[in-house]
């Protein structure tokens, strides 16, 4: 690591407790269907489970609270997480418009009545929106990354969050945004830094096709994103919410997929993190249930996630 990330590390511990350590989850599986409460349980078990982690991965980043094919209904992530003790970063999809947005609203307001401070006692914060500011880029645009929000927009929602979280359970709790590096050191979206009491920083070296991005340079090509992106946070705590290397997939650039290659990682940027006391969720626990994504990032591969074990190993 860079020494100037060693003094920025070295900074965070003096203020910061162990820090949150968890994955991804998405709201359905590879083939459309809808995660419910007991594949959700399943899951935060497992990754609570994984051998060489201690047990330390107790946290799950969530990206809607709409539960999948319901209109509002509350995500049933929210009774797992209760039942298994499991933090949440909570997510509002924010690239779908007012009435979407609206129902991510009226689902988080329902959670929060419904479990009141059982609830509010787990949740590390709420990030409103993801990637949504990169997905308008020219760069997300080229890579078909789908529809977007403009900063106006996210910073007009992450005010209506706060507003509708005031005077619940949920009141105080830090509300921000997710994006990847390059959105947050991006000028024209410093209204959304300035609306934000967290910036999530999603960094993947393995993408950074226009760099030298092989895994002996990952170390450094991701903490040159985590400190430019430090950089611009108008001193707000960055959060680490995505970041990996793939198992398998097809070569990018000088970056090569591959288990040896994902432990190296892990023991570079996800140990270091984890050493450094920084909110982290990694991308991912699995992604190859019913499916098979290209490239894959999942640590644990398709099958019993019970039975399975790690692509590699995840001791630091």
């Amino acid at each position: 690591m860079r020494y100037s990330s060693l003094l920025t590390l070295a900074a965070t511990l003096s203020t910061a407790s162990a820090g949150y350590k968890g994955f991804n989850y998405g709201a359905n599986f590879m083939n459309g269907q809808a995660k419910v409460q007991a594949d959700f349980e399943y899951e935060f078990n497992a990754a609570k489970q994984l051998p060489g982690t201690n047990g330390e991965f107790t946290s799950a980043r969530l990206y809607t609270m709409i539960q999948h094919g319901t209109t509002n209904n509350i995500i049933e992530a929210v009774q797992a997480a209760i039942n298994t003790k499991t933090s949440l970063l909570l997510g509002l999809w924010a690239s779908a418009g007012d009435a979407n947005f609206n129902n991510e609203i009226t689902a988080l307001q329902a959670a929060a009545s419904q479990y009141g401070q059982a609830f509010a006692d787990l949740v590390a914060g709420i990030s409103v929106g993801s990637e949504d500011l990169y997905r308008i880029t020219p760069t997300g645009i080229e890579n078909n990354a789908g529809v977007g929000a403009q900063p106006a927009t996210i910073a007009n929602y992450i005010r209506k969050t706060r507003d509708a979280i005031a005077n619940t359970a949920l009141a105080g709790k830090p509300v921000g945004h997710v994006d990847t590096w390059t959105a947050w050191v991006n000028g024209s979206n410093n209204a959304v830094v300035s609306a934000c009491d967290f910036l999530g920083m999603d960094a993947y070296p393995y993408f950074q096709t226009t760099m030298a991005n092989s895994i002996a340079n990952a170390n450094q090509t991701f903490y040159n994103a985590y400190d430019a992106t430090v950089a611009a946070s108008q001193g707000k705590p960055v959060w680490v919410t995505e970041t990996g290397w793939p198992v398998s997939g097809r070569t990018a650039n000088q970056a090569v997929p591959g288990t040896d290659n994902a432990r190296i990682y892990w023991q570079d940027v996800t140990c270091s993190l984890i050493a450094g006391g920084i909110n982290l969720w990694y991308y991912t626990l699995q992604d190859a249930q019913y499916g098979t994504p290209s490239p894959q990032f999942g640590i644990k591969p398709a099958g019993d996630l019970m039975q399975v074990q790690p692509a590699f190993n995840l001791q630091c």
